[in-house]
């Protein structure tokens, strides 16, 4: 497909200036035990002075493979053919010393988890000055002052105190932009910027994305995007470039992409992402559930009452009765309150999402549900079962009524084990009848309920993608037909088409199942689609809760207007128009054509 010309505002056009990124016809196949993998297939782009270029495509179609090669970063085994031209120099014949030097001061990675970029055993400004060291800055006061400058750039207060900080004492949004500030050290004119905003609540995302285009605007950089969030592309990005199984199937601006896209695949990939007001519940929409109702009606029929809510009747699955939850060090010195006093109720197959920047609690409550956080104040009522009061035979028996699905399936699963070992391993565990041979029966079944083929029970969890080592995850936690689903951000690492699949297959279960579920999420637009109600967390204090669509469409908490107010929207106008007027963003602005909460 020819490429769209297009440049960022106030960049040179093509041919009055050499390009600083010029990808013609590339190729990369890597050689596995399996056969040829045909990864990238004849791909050519071109990333103008000042232009933010934004590659998007499921996982495996070879968007980070071809970010990659710009650095003359492969996989073992990997050939290559075609011209990757890094302002002038073509990365993929230049010699290592070339590309010891491009690396770095013509081209810049800011990686996708800087908790495993950075080294934990030195201080973020040792790791800072290393890459000055290895371009030749030799004078270590400059190398400190060049690292202090570039710490204090990126936002990092007191950056004189904090270059001897390690990285463990900062937080997820605070490690990110110590890598952009690495990436910055020596003024590359390119910057590939893998997922930086993956694992980040909106407003931590937010903030990095003002500071991806500081780098563009004060800076110089020129930028390749690899997101699989359709709203930070809308938000961020001047050009798109589609990739599908390691092909170009499409380019072009951002908002001719978004308003007219002109491939299948490319209309299927927006049409998968979750949109803030598209997946509204209305009381109609859930009748087992009940919703908004007038205090007689409360009165005639019962129920759990909360923020309006209409909760099934009979015992709650959950109930936290003002709960305090605190972290001591080894010592019992500098106790840190995670959660306080947070009233909290999960009726029986009810779906409770709950939503809050990082470290406000959302993993701790979910953690201190399923008996993994002891609870300092308050009680904490499971099934009617006072957690405190249980031990050893009685704690196991309950956890048997719970399953969880982890934000990381790739971390969670022995990779020693096949699929079918993982599955199985809640059964072996609580000893369930029947054996082996019921266990593999279960495994199968359970993979069937998941839309993965039988065939799958002999891999490893290494030999699937990232989307079906998540489906997998959530069959482990139905393994023993739970009463009570925890998941905590099961999705935030998948793209929108594999996300929406994940998404399907959990709400056909729940239906189905009926187990009452906790979704922690920082997805305010994943949330939507799945619960029944929300709660919002800062700084460990629930701040608001209700009913899904009053929450998030008439917020009523200052915190939990601008949560909203910070989620990139999937349309490049409304992000504009965002950008030129953010005094006015005091509630979310809705999606061209949306005419309010209740269209």
């Amino acid at each position: 497909m020819t490429a769209t010309a297009h440049t960022a505002a106030g960049a040179p056009a093509a041919g009055t200036a050499q390009l600083p990124l010029d990808i013609d016809r590339l190729s990369l196949s890597i050689d596995t035990q399996h056969g040829v993998v045909h990864a990238v297939n004849n791909v050519s782009l071109e990333l103008h002075p000042g232009e933010i270029l934004a590659i998007v495509g499921e996982s495996g179609s070879g968007k980070t493979l071809t970010a990659r090669a710009v650095l003359g970063l492969f996989p073992p085994r990997t050939r290559t053919s075609g011209v990757v031209l890094l302002s002038g120099t073509d990365v993929l014949s230049a010699s290592d010393a070339e590309l010891r030097e491009i690396r770095g001061n013509r081209a810049a990675m800011i990686f996708q988890e800087p908790s495993t970029a950075l080294n934990p055993v030195f201080t973020v400004g040792w790791q800072l000055e290393e890459g000055l060291r290895a371009h030749g800055v030799s004078d270590r006061a400059e190398r400190r002052k060049r690292s202090v400058d570039m710490l204090r750039a990126v936002g990092i207060p007191e950056p004189e105190r904090r270059m001897h900080d390690y990285p463990h004492q900062f937080s997820g949004g605070q490690k990110q932009r110590i890598i952009i500030a690495m990436a910055l050290a020596l003024r590359p004119s390119v910057i590939i910027a893998d997922e930086p905003t993956t694992a980040l609540d909106v407003t931590v995302q937010a903030e990095i994305l003002d500071l991806l285009r500081e780098c563009r605007d004060e800076f110089g950089a020129s930028i390749v995007l690899i997101t699989h969030n359709m709203g930070v592309v809308a938000d961020l990005a001047d050009r798109v470039a589609v990739m599908y199984r390691g092909d170009l199937v499409e380019q072009a601006p951002v908002e001719e992409l978004f308003a007219n896209p002109q491939q299948e695949y490319t209309q299927q990939l927006l049409a998968a992402v979750p949109r803030l007001g598209s997946g509204k519940r209305t009381a109609a929409a859930m009748p087992e559930q009940g919703g908004i109702a007038d205090q007689g009606y409360i009165a005639e029929h019962g129920g759990i009452v909360e923020q309006g809510y209409i909760a099934e009747q009979g015992e709650p699955t959950v109930v936290l009765n003002g709960v305090d939850i605190v972290y001591r060090s080894g010592f019992g010195t500098h106790p840190v309150k995670a959660v306080h006093a947070v009233d909290l109720t999960i009726a029986r197959g009810e779906v409770v999402g709950l939503v809050g920047e990082s470290g406000s609690g959302k993993s701790t409550i979910g953690r201190a549900i399923g008996g993994l956080e002891a609870v300092s104040a308050g009680s904490l009522r499971v099934f009617g079962e006072d957690l405190a009061k249980l031990r050893g035979r009685k704690l196991r028996e309950l956890r048997k009524r719970i399953g969880f699905v982890f934000q990381d399936p790739a971390a969670s699963f022995n990779s020693f084990m096949t699929v079918e070992q993982c599955i199985a391993e809640p059964l072996r565990i609580h000893r369930a009848p029947g054996g082996a041979k019921a266990h593999r029966a279960r495994a199968l079944e359970l993979l069937d309920a998941v839309e993965l083929p039988a065939s799958y029970a002999d891999r490893h969890p290494f030999e699937l993608s990232g989307g079906q080592r998540q489906r997998v995850g959530l069959a482990r936690a139905l393994a023993l037909q739970p009463e009570l689903v925890i998941a905590d951000e099961p999705t935030s690492a998948l793209d929108v088409s594999v996300q929406a699949k994940v998404l399907d297959i959990f709400t056909a279960l729940q239906r189905e199942l009926g187990f009452a579920s906790l979704f922690i999420s920082h997805d305010l637009a994943v949330v939507e689609l799945l619960a029944h109600r929300v709660g919002v967390l800062r700084q460990g204090e629930l701040v608001e809760i209700g009913e899904t669509e009053r929450v998030l469409h008439a917020p009523q908490h200052e915190y939990t207007q601008r949560l909203i107010a910070a989620v990139p929207v999937p349309d490049p106008a409304v992000q504009r128009l965002r950008r030129a007027h953010p005094a006015d963003v005091a509630q979310p602005i809705l999606t061209v054509g949306q005419e309010g909460p209740n269209a």
